[in-house]
């Protein structure tokens, strides 16, 4: 096991939070099987809102793009199908597991798909990097990128190639075959010095 498929997932939206009001502009979404991107899905969304200017600056995605995009219930609608029963990955993944359930929410689905952080496990697996942040792992570890960021599926697709460069190096570094999705987000919430005990227990 650990030739599991996940979908890995990224949003832009309006602000920082959907309890304040906030709601998705954008997603994307990658699919990962087999530790290969296999299938990709994005769309822009309609928040019948406007963005702020420092959204549009951030993102490059402006009110204009927005007032003919599909509507948000739409996109999510789309993006439910997508998923599937896949277990879920996002940098941040608190971040974006919040908007996606409260956009799933008010098209009354109820998520039931196990969540992983992959910038929580970065940091149990690359300490000596600089920080955490996805733009700085992915220069870090000489990762594929097309130079966009802030944008919904340039985004998931580079946090698509960090997860499959973690598992690389954890079987790697740990001598595991397999790396389970357990063991992943295990990792995101153990201390960084007890890292080499869960993965020696790995190997028991």
């Amino acid at each position: 096991m650990g030739n599991y498929t996940v979908v890995i997932i990224d949003f832009e939206t309006t602000g920082l939070s959907p309890n304040m009001g906030d709601r998705t502009i954008e997603v994307g979404a990658v699919l990962v099987s087999n530790n290969q991107i296999i299938d990709r899905f994005q769309s822009l969304m309609n928040p019948e809102m406007r963005v702020s200017g420092f959204i549009e600056n951030f993102t490059g995605i402006s009110n204009k793009m927005l007032s003919t995009a599909p509507s948000i219930k739409e996109a999510m609608g789309k993006l439910k199908t997508f998923i599937g029963d896949h277990q879920l990955v996002a940098h941040n993944a608190a971040f974006d597991l919040r908007f996606l359930d409260a956009e799933f929410n008010r098209i009354k689905h109820k998520r039931e798909n196990e969540f992983a952080c992959s910038m929580l496990t970065s940091r149990r697996i690359y300490p000596e990097a600089p920080n955490c942040k996805l733009e700085t792992l992915v220069r870090y570890k000489k990762l594929k990128t097309d130079g966009v960021h802030h944008r919904a599926l340039a985004d998931a697709e580079m946090t698509a190639h960090l997860w499959i460069k973690l598992i690389e190096d954890i079987k790697e570094e740990y001598g595991l075959k397999s790396v389970p999705f357990g063991l992943m987000q295990k990792l995101s919430k153990v201390a960084k010095n007890k890292v080499p005990e869960v993965m020696m227990k790995m190997r028991d």
